[in-house]
């Protein structure tokens, strides 16, 4: 027995990667040791691949294909129920009416019957019309046992054919295991093969404490099914969606899997914990004992309240009305006198230049092509590498393919060549590698300097519509249409315009999930000290994630009237803050759990485990956990030192104003970049999507780092001229900008050799020569 877990995880994907990549008789010559090795590492990442593509099938059959499609069916059907269910409701309120409004007695003081009592009502309305309007409100308002959910459960049950094959193959090649929450789910779902294979199921062989809600009249109360015994499509589906959702929320996991699997097992623990703690609580500054943090922590909270309030008469862009903070808009910067020539004069500098011819440059100056070795582990040797290189970059940056850059009469630029290239060569882990030689040779610019010292990030995500099948892709119309389905480039930038990283994410899941796996896993420059995002992407856990881990997060507020003031000290008078600030801070809570938060923060600094999993981890069914209640607390503090900043604080406004509009500046140069087949992302896999989306940054960053050169060298110029440079002026220059740049190409135009029609292609012999990828 092998214990692939002491072997690094990088290491396992390399071979992995050179495994599944290399033909039989390349891993036939390796020496037998490492043949070993790369059959072992392929053979484990397929299991583990296939175990996470069958999940993401159920999670794909169950969201898109089964529950949406039931839930639709079952709105329409409420609708075309509504006319009815108004005319009965509009009869039953009038009978209601007289048998409110008619008196208990007679004058005579004589009590009214019942039979006098329905005698009223039958004049307004008669008593069968009465019957027959309870009758439809009955079938449309749920019972004691009901809920909102029973019609698009009844159509879903009706589906029953499209899953009964696939519950068995789930159950026999899925290992699954649980949590306590989870621990009946997984119970019931082994028992469910033995039970859909026989004709009649007694309810008494059923999960009954699952079967809740509108599912009970559904299992238990088919009445074409004998009494006793249970319908069965409704019970599989029963079970289905409990699994869907104990999946989603990881109380139910799958043991082979990696982004279905346990996160709870990845965290560090026993002798791995107590090895790293001491590297952990150094690097992130921490402590073992929270007591004095907490302290330090509640002090610079009060401390906060007492400023924000002390200059409240000052601040004329902040009002409490109502006890909601209302927060004026913030005007438009006024750009020096001097800036708009300034500005052209720069930009006028810039050469103009082809793609190709800046990709090289940028590759020659850095060295790009030292970090793509051979995904043997080798260098390359051959002549024209970075030639090579770069043409490949380009393809996958302008979403293109082979065609446009081929050139049979360039041993560099040959089909032969770039298929080589691309297959041996361009890969996700050797583009990380590049992205940190640009990184590191941007922040050598003077310029840069002007615009920041790389401790500010923002992180935002890049939409693109994905119009091929595939598992990795989800449903947005407002993104992606009504009949398309995208993913998201969640890429992280940092304040000298440089991107560190990103993460593919399917569809457009909350961002802020991902976040600290793209800040984490960044290709280089030091670790940023503030995080900045959209409006859309905070939650308590998420500060409380970030502030643990060492990092101040701060995003943006559209509307600050919601957002919710915290404290420590319950006695503290804060004057005209006193009626926003009624939210208590548990500090008892966070004391109790310190020692497992400091083990997630360890966990995820050390990328045991993704930030995303720990986030779903730590809440079930919209609630946190007792783990995650405390990271909410502990995310409060920072929450409301935010919030209390953002207020109080212009400069601090318009910092992270400035950071999100370099991001959108460099994600509408990132579309200029990916023109080719309408901008839209057509890989199958999440690969071949890492690889691409990986190429766009690396392309994105070249373009940064020529513009910054350049525009470094025309300014020094410019002051050398005597024009009055100063610090403010080099602060608003950009380096995203692309006017003088020819994404394109440029088109030939050659005459055939001959008169008459070119020669038909063979479609068997030359179906290779096309250049285009797959």
């Amino acid at each position: 027995m092998v214990d692939a877990g002491r072997v690094p995880a990088a290491r396992m994907t390399g071979l992995a990667r050179y495994g599944l990549t290399s033909k039989a008789p390349t891993l036939k010559r390796l020496e037998v040791t490492r043949q070993t090795a790369t059959l072992l590492a392929t053979v484990r990442h397929l299991e583990t691949a296939t175990v996470d593509d069958a999940l993401d099938l159920l999670h794909a059959l169950m969201a898109t294909k089964l529950l949406a499609k039931a839930e639709r069916m079952g709105n329409d059907a409420k609708l075309k129920a509504l006319p009815q269910l108004r005319k009965a409701a509009k009869k039953v309120a009038a009978a209601v009416d007289v048998l409110m409004t008619t008196p208990p007695a007679t004058d005579t003081g004589e009590l009214v019957s019942v039979v006098d009592a329905w005698s009223a009502i039958e004049q307004v309305v008669p008593r069968e019309q009465l019957a027959e309007a309870l009758a439809t409100i009955a079938s449309v308002v749920p019972d004691i046992d009901g809920d909102d959910d029973a019609e698009w459960r009844a159509e879903l049950v009706a589906r029953y054919g499209t899953v009964r094959g696939f519950i068995r193959l789930l159950v026999e090649v899925i290992d699954f295991g649980a949590v306590e929450a989870g621990t009946p789910v997984v119970q019931a779902l082994k028992r469910l093969p033995n039970l859909i294979g026989r004709k009649k199921v007694g309810a008494e062989e059923v999960a009954s404490d699952l079967v809740t809600g509108s599912w009970r009249r559904l299992v238990f109360a088919n009445p074409n099914v004998p009494h006793g015994l249970v319908d069965k499509a409704a019970y599989s589906f029963c079970v289905l969606e409990h699994l869907h959702r104990s999946l989603r929320r990881q109380d139910v996991f799958a043991k082979d899997g990696d982004r279905w699997g346990d996160p709870r097992a990845k965290l560090l623990a026993g002798e791995k914990w107590t090895a790293a703690e001491p590297k952990v609580l150094t690097a992130l500054g921490l402590e073992s004992e929270p007591a004095g943090h907490l302290a330090e922590l509640a002090s610079a909270l009060h401390a906060a309240y007492v400023q924000v309030a002390a200059g409240l008469p000052g601040n004329t862009a902040l009002e409490v009305v109502g006890g909601k903070l209302k927060l004026g808009k913030l005007g438009k910067a006024e750009d020096p006198k001097l800036m708009p020539p300034f500005r052209q004069l720069v930009n006028g500098m810039l050469p103009k230049v082809d793609f190709p011819e800046l990709l090289l440059e940028v590759a020659e100056l850095t060295g790009m092509a030292d970090a793509f070795t051979h995904i043997s582990g080798a260098d390359s040797h051959m002549e024209g590498f970075t030639t090579s290189l770069c043409a490949v970059l380009l393809t996958e940056a302008c979403n293109v393919g082979f065609t446009p850059v081929i050139k049979p009469d360039v041993p560099a630029l040959s089909r032969g060549r770039l298929v080589q290239v691309a297959q041996g060569y361009f890969r996700a882990e050797n583009i990380s590698v590049a992205n940190g030689l640009f990184i590191e040779a941007q922040a050598k610019i003077d310029i840069v300097r002007a615009w920041g010292g790389g401790l500010v990030a923002s992180a935002d995500g890049v939409r693109f519509t994905v119009p091929v099948q595939t598992l990795y892709a989800s449903s947005n119309p407002r993104y992606f249409g009504l009949r398309h389905k995208g993913a998201t480039w969640l890429n992280v930038v940092n304040d000298q315009v440089m991107g560190l990283g990103g993460v593919v994410v399917p569809g457009t899941l909350r961002d802020s999930l991902f976040i600290l796996d793209a800040i984490h896993a960044r290709d280089g420059g030091p670790k940023p000290e503030t995080v900045i995002t959209d409006t859309a992407s905070y939650s308590d856990i998420v500060f409380g994630l970030f502030a643990i881990c060492g990092y101040q997060f701060s995003p943006r507020i559209a509307d600050i009237s919601d957002a919710r003031l915290w404290r420590t000290n319950t006695t503290a008078d804060y004057g005209p803050l006193q009626p926003v600030s009624n939210h208590t801070i548990r500090l008892d809570r966070i004391r109790a759990h310190w020692g497992d938060m400091l083990r997630v923060a360890g966990s995820l600094t050390l990328g045991e485990v993704r930030g995303h999993d720990l986030i779903r981890m730590l809440s079930r069914d919209g609630k946190p956990t007792g783990l995650g209640d405390a990271f909410t607390h502990y995310g409060r503090i920072f929450k409301t030192l935010h919030l209390l900043q953002f207020v109080s604080d212009e400069g601090y406004r318009r910092m992270i104003g400035a950071q999100l509009n370099v991001t959108e500046a460099r994600h509408r140069l990132a579309r200029k970049i990916f023109f080719g087949q309408r901008g839209e992302l057509r890989q199958h896999y999440r690969e071949g999507m890492e690889d691409q989306l990986g190429a766009l940054g690396l392309a994105l960053n070249c373009v940064v780092l020529f513009n910054s050169l350049y525009i470094d060298a025309a300014v020094k110029q410019l002051a050398a001229d005597g024009f009055p440079v100063t610090d403010e002026l080099l602060a608003r220059l950009s380096p995203l900008q692309y006017d003088h740049i020819n994404f394109l190409g440029r088109y030939a135009f050659t005459r055939p050799a001959a008169p008459g029609l070119r020669q038909l292609r063979n479609p068997h012999t030359d179906a290779e020569d096309d250049g285009e990828q797959d």
